[in-house]
């Protein structure tokens, strides 16, 4: 399909610009919509006027039926004769238009027939029991969810929940949405008799809302005309440039575009490497928006070179001998092959250099890429037809062709919104993010986010409503926090708790970028206690349950204060984590067994900066009073001393293995988690002597713990079982002082 249009507002064909493909001529449809008026055709021949569609069906699907068309032109001809367009044309001629442009696209039969007969049932005494017995159930669903479409009203009040619930009726067969962008493309084309208030606001909702959907359908060609033709009535002066700039170099001496396009093919042609080059003109509105990007435009500003090939390996063999034999810019390759973007595009992008300093932008893919590039999901043929097994998909983001991950997702959250103008804000929102980052997940699936996106709105696209218990994640192999913004390609690991009871902050909706975690995160928010009467609770109100997690927190530290003899540490209720808590000590020095090699009778004390645990290794030094500290071999301390000049002893473990112990556990705030890790460290008889947990940063918190353990073999099972806590990403053991600390 072309991308010239005739521009609504001053109508009038536009000058084709620059060298391009053969193309089938313009169809006289008002020629086509009189002759279909003469009488029916013979039955056993197909009429005259369907005679294009035909054509341009037979083009894409040489076997096809063609007698479901027959039956279905003449049902429709038969019920729409005496019905006249606003233009004046018999109406038949609008069927017919729109069936053309999705046979031109290479829709299959059954779509085909559908659109045919997509207004008989809205406008005539045709009912859909009809439809069904002569062309089937499956025609009979298409034609309704179209009729059901065109009851959309787009005005203020009602369009929220008439667009909500045309999503619905669309969302299970997108071949209804590619009736539509047809049907609206067509009377776009014919926009010029309406008056310029009633063009401006249909042509600001084909923008708002048809356009975005027509790019995530990837059906570019009817996206290119559509946004040219919203273009030319929405900015009219602008609009004007644009086609005043197309036509002065079009009748610029020589094509510098030609001259490249016939440079890559002598250097395909050397490399024996099959491929056909063709010159690809910018649309208008590809013209405008590069022309405010670089200013002034040059001859190559103005189209793009296709290379189209066979296989797959081809692509790469062209990108290979374009990169080798002209100059690439490096900054403007991107391959969609090996990650597709989310409306099933895929192609290689690159860009060469001339001498004369001229970027030519080059798109390389297979003929069949090039198909789905511009007809998406239309060229995909009939979904209800058994898939060919070598494209059967196994990543469940595109296992039904015909509909799309952001379809699924858009459909699962707008059940979820609360209210149709939530459920309206969000979409246009949504719609408005024109470009889609792919990220992976650690079992080889990959997720398709918005621009922007962020850790929040993987954990919501990959977990649903599950997602309110995550904790953190990690980002190519690093923690990261939730709100971190998400690359295309990263890797994203989702840390998930084991509470159901977690939910999410209201920080959270800062970071969330996409309606589905939007949505989820304000119904959780609403069902849950007002901050004020939590804070009530706390204070005044009514005490947490003594087996509550909330109570065991408070619990936990006032068993600690208690045997020091201190007051109790308060915990409010719900309270992510206590900041700043500090448990004093509740035992004396540390008297585990250590020998110390030589003098048997001297007294050993572990030192408090390293707190060495058998089997460390160690070594010993003198202090006043005669007492011998035992430090960790590693720890700063001991160079300190030894410049010091202090007398340096052997030490040995001894027979008693009970010894204490400071640990370092990080984790990632959230409710209850001191509860958790002090019941964690209880259940391995492991006694707390002191607990100090330093304010949350960066939605991280460290809590260091000095414990008596009976036995010192069970120190690697007291850490497995504290960083099996949810929400605890490592437990260590506090590392030595550096000197100067």
């Amino acid at each position: 399909m072309s991308a010239d249009a005739t521009n609504p507002a001053a109508p009038g064909p536009v000058a084709p610009v620059g060298p391009r493909r053969r193309a089938r001529p313009r169809i006289d449809l008002r020629r086509l919509g009189r002759a279909a008026l003469l009488g029916p055709a013979a039955r056993d021949r197909l009429p005259d006027a369907i005679g294009h569609v035909a054509e341009a069906h037979r083009a894409h699907f040489p076997e096809a039926d063609l007698e479901p068309l027959r039956r279905a032109y003449v049902l429709a001809e038969s019920s729409h004769r005496g019905q006249m367009r606003k233009s004046g044309e018999p109406y038949i001629t609008h069927p017919l238009a729109v069936t053309l442009i999705l046979a031109e696209l290479g829709a299959e039969t059954t779509t085909l027939t559908a659109s045919l007969l997509h207004d008989t049932v809205e406008d005539t005494d045709v009912t859909l029991d009809q439809v069904r017995e002569q062309f089937g159930e499956e025609v009979r669903y298409l034609v309704d969810g179209v009729t059901k479409l065109e009851k959309v009203d787009y005005g203020a009040a009602a369009e929220p929940e008439t667009f909500r619930k045309m999503l619905v009726a669309t969302g299970s067969d997108v071949r209804v949405m590619s009736i539509k962008l047809a049907d609206r493309l067509h009377n776009m084309r014919t926009l010029g008799v309406m008056r310029p208030e009633k063009q401006a606001r249909i042509a600001k909702v084909t923008r708002d809302v048809l356009i975005p959907l027509a790019e995530r359908l990837g059906v570019q060609a009817l996206k290119t005309e559509l946004e040219d033709l919203v273009f030319a009535i929405l900015h009219p002066e602008e609009y004007a440039h644009t086609r005043e700039l197309i036509a002065e170099n079009a009748g610029r001496p020589g094509d510098p575009l030609t001259e490249v396009a016939e440079q890559v093919r002598g250097v395909l042609r050397e490399a024996d490497v099959p491929a056909e080059v063709l010159v690809r003109p910018r649309h208008f509105v590809s013209v405008h928006r590069v022309s405010r990007k670089r200013g002034r435009l040059r001859g190559c500003d103005f189209g793009r070179l296709l290379v189209l090939v066979n296989e797959d390996a081809d692509c790469y063999a062209v990108l290979g001998e374009l990169h080798t034999c002209m100059t690439p810019v490096v900054s403007e390759f991107k391959d969609f092959i090996a990650v597709p973007k989310f409306n099933l595009y895929q192609s290689l992008h690159t860009a060469v250099a001339r001498e004369d300093g001229q970027v030519v932008e080059v798109l390389i893919r297979t003929h069949q890429m090039h198909k789905v590039a511009e007809a998406g999901v239309v060229a995909l043929g009939n979904p209800y037809a058994p898939p060919a097994e070598e494209h059967s998909a196994s990543d469940g983001e595109r296992a039904d062709p015909t509909r799309p991950g952001w379809l699924s997702r858009l459909l699962e959250w707008q059940r979820a919104a609360p209210d149709p103008d939530t459920f309206w804000s969000t979409l246009r929102e949504d719609l408005a993010q024109d470009r889609e980052i792919t990220v992976f997940r650690p079992d080889g699936g990959t997720l398709g986010l918005p621009e922007g996106a962020t850790c929040v709105d993987a954990a919501y696209a990959q977990y649903g409503e599950d997602a309110h218990a995550c904790i953190g994640a990690r980002v190519n192999g690093r923690l990261a926090t939730l709100s971190t913004v998400l690359k295309d390609g990263d890797t994203v690991q989702l840390l998930m708790g084991q509470d159901p009871a977690s939910e999410p902050s209201e920080e959270w909706l800062d970071h969330a970028h996409t309606p589905a975690a939007r949505i989820a995160i304000q119904r959780r928010l609403a069902t849950r206690q007002p901050a004020a009467d939590r804070a009530q609770d706390a204070v005044g109100g009514a005490a947490p349950a003594a087996d509550s997690p909330a109570r065991a927190d408070s619990t936990a530290a006032e068993r600690a204060a208690a045997d020091s003899g201190t007051p109790p540490v308060p915990v409010p209720a719900g309270a992510a984590l206590p900041a700043g808590l500090d448990v004093p000590a509740a035992f004396g020095p540390d008297t585990a067994s250590v020998v110390v090699v030589g003098r048997p009778d001297a007294a050993a004390r572990l030192a408090g900066c390293c707190t060495p645990v058998p089997p460390d290794e160690i070594t010993g030094f003198a202090v006043r009073g005669g007492m011998v500290t035992v430090h960790r071999v590693e720890c700063a301390a001991v160079a300190r001393m030894r410049n010091a000049g202090r007398a340096e002893f052997g030490v040995r473990w001894g027979e008693t293995a009970a010894c204490r112990v400071t640990l370092l556990a990080e984790s990632f705030g959230r409710p209850h988690l001191l509860a958790d890790l002090t019941e964690a460290i209880a259940l391995e008889g492991v006694e707390i002597v002191s607990a100090t947990v330093a304010p949350p940063a960066q939605q991280r918190v460290r809590h260091t713990y000095t414990l008596q353990l009976r036995d010192a073999a069970g120190l690697p099972a007291l850490m497995r079982a504290m960083r099996n806590v949810p929400g605890v990403y490592d437990v260590s053991r506090t590392q030595p002082q550096p000197p100067g600390v």
